[in-house]
């Protein structure tokens, strides 16, 4: 009682701030209405803490209160990471930076603050007249030169969310140790007084149909099969944005690739931050591309495609060989793609031994088999497609990018970009069923020979909830246990490779190993002598432990699928049981 008394005690007086500080009127009215209710619920939840600007920006609820998404947390982020481009680019007459913001409530606005703050801060700033992808703002940031750039987005969270993403001058998410040292920054800001919010018009830019032409003619040079699509441009191909940014650039750049016979859902074209026909706005989730699925039944068509609201991420569904749409995962489609890039480079005479391509640790290991058998080398990188854009950097003008991707819907078939780009993989993925169907099979058809060629793999992701502070300590107690003491077999096959990446070392059949990455991660990984793997790492945002588990299988030919697939569950469900969970 007496925690709860001195935590509502605390709250109330960083809500008194708020009141008596430089804050706009309706702000401070909400304050009052927060500090009136009897239930201090809602007043303690806006206030407990500081919204964490964290190594992947701002993610948060929208509203009133210093753990909340509003101007002012969104200011004090945008004045921080102005504070310290000043200080990593204090040679450069004058910085500039690209703002972008997606279709949910409040990212205009957010971004126009954003715009004021650096513009006030002496930099110039190209602001895109409208919602557009993620991407695309990557891609600007190339493309113009800037130094720095910020995406308002949630990605595929809840409607009540909002984010803010900051990228660097390469186009990629920020890593180490501009990450570490924005945040440092960003928690220098004390008090409202900090944040310059009184912008310079002069020095800020509209940007977009021009960029948008230099974007799209981007993609379309990446075509592989031009006369696959040529035979095949009326394929029936449904796509929806699911309420938003896609809808402004992926139809188009569809078109502009070829294809003549786009069908869209009519009710998920209305851009909208509410994302009124679904529950959730996230690819990964079935409900979500319900009507799509439904759309294209009704068509009979050969392909759908979702993307998420600020189009960074792709989720697709197509016919099975019973004539059913199912969905495709995040690694199929990775292995999908990665496999049609490395097989076509290929035939094309483009592979010479200088290329590469990317996937993320917990990324299905067929994809490295193909990438290597098609003598094109292949990184591993931690999950998050930052470090995928650090590999890119670290290679640029010495080797040649070809793709990748991460079982989270996330893909990369270009390299003009430096985050996951739904609008390069949706026309690459439609090119891919093109080219498909003119070998004379489907896109499932495609998927069963993959695995006949490099074996049957089937993925589960795991996640176990443990709240509060005794969920979190038995979070890290759980991991403590598996360091001191890692199965020596799982679901009766030996452990042949530990790897432990918060030291970077491991053991392969008995001998000590380094591993070499960037910096250390709090994830295990063991991999068995049947070609089983399980990646454990603790959530970095949520009170949640996370198993991946991958298993391999045999598949002799396409007939043989049904049975792969039914033999692989049973697997994994005695992985779980050695795993105890």
């Amino acid at each position: 009682m007496e925690e709860q008394n001195q935590l509502l005690l605390d709250v109330t007086k960083k809500a008194q701030i708020w009141l008596n500080g430089n804050y706009d009127a309706n702000t401070k009215d909400q304050v009052k209405q927060l500090l009136a209710n009897e239930d201090k619920t809602d007043l303690i939840d806006a206030f407990y803490k500081d919204l964490e600007f964290g190594t992947g920006g701002l993610r948060g609820i929208m509203g009133v209160g210093t753990n909340r998404m509003n101007i002012y947390t969104v200011g004090a982020a945008t004045q921080g990471l102005a504070n310290y481009l000043k200080k990593q680019f204090s040679s450069i007459a004058q910085i500039s930076v690209v703002i972008g913001y997606d279709c949910r409530n409040n990212s205009r606005q957010f971004s126009e603050i954003s715009a004021d703050i650096f513009s006030a801060n002496g930099f110039k700033v190209y602001l895109f007249d409208d919602l557009r992808p993620t991407p695309e703002i990557s891609f600007a940031i190339r493309e113009l030169g800037c130094q720095s750039g910020i995406v308002i987005t949630a990605s595929h969270n809840p409607k009540e969310y909002n984010g803010y993403k900051a990228y660097w001058n390469d186009g990629g998410q920020l890593v180490p140790p501009h990450d570490e040292d924005v945040i440092k920054e960003v928690t220098k800001i004390k008090s409202v007084d900090d944040i310059k919010f009184t912008g310079n018009k002069a020095l800020i830019e509209i940007i977009g149909e021009a960029i948008d032409k230099k974007f799209i003619s981007k993609i379309k040079g990446i075509t592989l099969s031009p006369d696959s699509i040529a035979r095949n441009k009326d394929m029936k191909i449904v796509y929806t944005p699911i309420h938003g940014t896609g809808v402004k650039i992926i139809p188009a750049c569809l078109k502009d690739f070829g294809f003549t016979n786009i069908i869209n859902v009519p009710e998920q074209d209305v851009v909208s931050g509410n994302f009124p026909t679904v529950v959730s706005p996230n690819p990964e989730e079935p409900a979500a591309l319900e009507m799509a699925v439904k759309k294209a039944i009704e068509v009979n068509a050969d392909l759908v495609m979702a993307s998420d609201p600020d189009a960074d991420r792709v989720g697709i569904a197509v016919k099975n060989n019973k004539d059913e749409f199912v969905l495709i995962n995040g690694n199929q489609t990775a292995m999908m793609l990665t496999y049609y890039l490395a097989r076509r480079w290929k035939e094309l005479g483009k592979v010479t031994g200088n290329e590469y391509m990317v996937k993320t640790i917990v990324t299905t290991e067929v994809i490295k088999q193909i990438v290597e058998r098609n003598g094109i080398e292949c990184f591993d990188v931690y999950t998050g497609f930052k470090w995928i854009a650090a590999v890119m950097r670290e290679n640029e003008g010495k080797k040649t990018y070809i793709g990748g991707g991460e079982e989270s819907y996330g893909y990369l078939p270009e390299d003009f970009v430096r985050d996951k780009d739904a609008v390069s993989t949706c026309a690459i993925l439609a090119e891919m069923a093109a080219w498909a169907k003119d070998n004379g099979m489907s896109v499932f058809e495609l998927l069963q020979s993959i695995y006949v060629e490099y074996g049957f793999s089937k993925e589960k992701g795991i996640s176990i909830v443990k709240k509060g502070k005794s969920g979190a300590d038995e979070i890290a107690q759980m991991m403590k246990d598996y360091r001191k003491n890692p199965p020596a077999e799982i679901a009766g096959s030996k452990v042949t490779l530990y790897k432990d990446y918060g030291n970077l070392s491991g053991i392969e059949n008995g001998k000590a190993i380094k591993i070499y990455m960037p910096l250390t991660a709090d994830v295990l990984q063991l991999f068995t002598a049947d070609g089983t793997k399980i990646s454990i790492r603790p959530s970095g945002t949520e009170p949640k432990i996370k198993f991946y588990i991958e298993v391999r299988g045999e598949m002799k030919s396409a007939a043989d699928y049904d049975a792969a697939n039914a033999t692989a569950e049973s697997k994994i469900n005695a992985v779980r049981a050695s795993l105890g969970i």
